[in-house]
């Protein structure tokens, strides 16, 4: 009986400890769990904006006005009257070949043709005496048909002399090679005393006041395009320099490449060249349509969707919706379908977003809602295109 008792008082604590532990943890299952803070996230209103459809190729600059200059005689190159780069005048002397041959030759025509001078001069007055003294009856008519046919015979000679002292005129002002129209000495390629004949280059001049570029794009695009469709040059970080309408559209495709050549001209004021190769867009299209910024795009097993921000009773909650795009541009989608003018769409935290998430928005920076207009498909042209819209 002595040992009964603290068995029982022991089996007593142990009841008592095991309710307090009970009281415990019915207490702390009972506290309410706190919700996370809604995340602040940026969105974008959408408003519709200019899209235009264009497609970007490697251009060449041509000049309208650009010959190689060669030499219409042979002989060595006597002196040299330009140097590369100097603008010249229409007629300017860019060399002279050695003449003295010619010059000799011209004065021997000449030397002639003063001799057919006096012979004729001599024909007419033996004519008029033979015609006064057949008048009088003193010489027969032979004898003035003979005086009349011996004038005009001199006065074919002088004049076959006059054309040669013209002719060997004009042949010496070809040793002397002048500039066909005003514009940019190239590269003189001869030097003094070098043998020139017909066919030996010498220099260039092209003129690149005005220039024209020309690229080559796919006939499916060459379809769409119509006279006056803008083209655009661009520099190397892809800005603008000049915008000309296209005025030519080859009516026939290469037959190797299947490209079109497309043609724009227009006034050179920044400075280009002939023969370079530029960036160069054109502007097939131009429509209103929303836009989203490509940040703003999730992806899942290849559908692409859009957080939309939403109101649910006094909270903002996001929803993913799936959406259709269009072409890329330089920054931004064009929207087909899933999103409506003024939808606010969440730019930041996406990778943090679920559906239904509450959420605190705020605007998106400035320069996130400024997306360049230009979507369109992917350029080739003559010489490697660089493909893509920009």
């Amino acid at each position: 009986m002595r040992r009964v008792r603290p068995l029982k008082a022991l089996v007593t604590g142990l009841f008592g400890m095991t309710l307090a532990a009970g009281a415990v943890g019915c207490g702390s299952q009972a506290a309410p769990k706190s919700a996370p803070p809604p995340r602040e996230v940026e969105v974008l209103t959408l408003a519709p904006s200019e899209t235009r459809d264009t497609g970007e190729y490697l251009g060449t600059l041509l000049s309208r006005q650009s010959v190689n200059v060669l030499p219409q005689v042979a002989g060595q190159v006597r002196r040299i009257h330009v140097s590369p780069g100097q603008k010249v005048e229409a007629g300017t002397p860019l060399l002279e070949v050695d003449a003295r041959t010619e010059s000799a030759a011209l004065e021997n025509a000449q030397a002639q043709h003063s001799s057919a001078s006096a012979n004729l001069e001599l024909a007419r007055q033996t004519r008029e005496r033979t015609e006064a003294l057949y008048k009088e009856g003193l010489v027969s008519a032979q004898e003035l048909e003979r005086a009349r046919s011996q004038a005009e015979t001199a006065e074919a000679a002088s004049r076959s002399a006059s054309a040669q002292v013209q002719q060997r005129q004009v042949q010496l002002q070809f040793y002397v090679v002048r500039a066909p129209f005003a514009g940019t000495v190239g590269d003189v390629l001869v030097r003094l005393g070098d043998y020139v004949g017909a066919t030996t280059p010498l220099t260039s001049v092209a003129q690149a006041d005005v220039l024209e570029v020309s690229v080559s794009v796919p006939s499916t695009r060459a379809r769409a395009l119509q006279p006056n469709t803008p083209l655009e040059v661009l520099d190397s970080q892809g800005q603008v320099l000049i915008t000309s309408p296209v005025f030519f559209v080859a009516p026939q495709a290469d037959p190797r490449t299947q490209l079109v050549e497309v043609k724009a001209a227009f006034r050179n004021t920044v400075g280009l060249r002939p023969n370079e190769l530029v960036r160069a867009r054109v502007v097939y299209s131009a429509r209103n349509a929303l836009q989203l910024p490509a940040l703003a795009v999730v992806r899942q097993s290849g559908q692409p969707f859009a957080f939309v921000v939403q109101a649910k009773g006094e909270q903002k909650v996001v929803e993913r919706r799936p959406i259709t795009l269009g072409p890329l541009g330089e920054q931004a989608y064009v929207v087909e379908s899933g999103l409506r003018e003024g939808d606010q769409v969440a730019v930041s935290s996406l990778q943090a977003l679920r559906d239904g998430a509450a959420v605190k928005p705020k605007p998106a920076p400035s320069s996130m809602a400024k997306v360049r207009p230009d979507a369109g498909g992917s350029g080739s042209g003559g010489g490697g295109t660089t493909g893509g819209s920009r």
